[in-house]
């Protein structure tokens, strides 16, 4: 078990049930425990319906638990006001979705500047500077001030990479981050991950259907119909 004093995100008794009080109700989560520490590396697997996206949201803080608590840095979630949630998610989450949504209108740079900026509004110098050193890390500096219609799917990738960790978070979400690449670029934007974690001391949890990328993360938690049926 990761060392309570360094955990980045414990779950406790996790559930989460739709339709609730309605004669359709259905839980689809039935209790989750689980644990990731500084540096720790996970994929999350499972089939179709096993609950996957509905876990990640909740981790996210996106979605929130029936019941159960979600702890992240030490500090419970559940009862915490949509104002704190946000806050907390913008500094301490950073995601990766299959699907870079980056903002067509805005430049590399620009892009991954966006989450101070939501955050505090005008970047500051050092704030560009760390964006630059951040493009510069996933190999994208050379392309700063090109807008995402002028760049490849992983060159747009490796920028939505950047952005999710301009803010430094402690925790880093990849949700099928390399679905719509191929093998190179997957392979490179796993070692991105890989580099982000070891440099940065972030935890990473990677769901993925790719069983070569599962297989090179440090740890594989299996979801099978809302439980964890491994965590080896």
């Amino acid at each position: 078990m990761p060392d309570a004093s360094q955990s980045v995100l414990r779950l406790q008794g996790l559930r989460k049930s739709y339709n609730v009080g309605k004669p359709n109700e259905v839980e689809v989560l039935h209790g989750i425990d689980l644990n990731l520490a500084r540096h720790d590396f996970a994929a999350l697997v499972g089939a179709s319906g096993s609950g996957k996206s509905t876990l990640l949201n909740i981790i996210g803080l996106l979605d929130v638990p029936t019941a159960g608590e979600l702890f992240l840095l030490g500090e419970p979630t559940i009862g915490m006001d949509d104002a704190r949630r946000t806050a907390l998610r913008g500094s301490a989450i950073g995601f990766v979705f299959q699907f870079h949504h980056l903002l067509s209108a805005f430049t590399a740079l620009e892009n991954v500047l966006m989450p101070l900026m939501v955050a505090k509004g005008k970047p500051s110098a050092a704030d560009r500077d760390l964006a630059r050193s951040l493009l510069a890390e996933v190999g994208m500096d050379a392309f700063a001030d090109r807008k995402p219609g002028e760049l490849s799917g992983g060159q747009q990738q490796r920028v939505a990479v950047a952005r999710a960790l301009v803010t430094r978070p402690a925790l880093l979400l990849a949700d099928e981050p390399t679905g719509n690449l191929d093998s190179q670029s997957a392979q490179d934007v796993f070692a991105l991950f890989r580099r982000s974690n070891e440099k940065f001391g972030c935890a990473v949890l990677l769901v993925t259907h790719d069983t070569r990328l599962s297989d090179a993360c440090d740890r594989v938690v299996t979801l099978r119909d809302g439980l964890i049926l491994a965590d080896a």
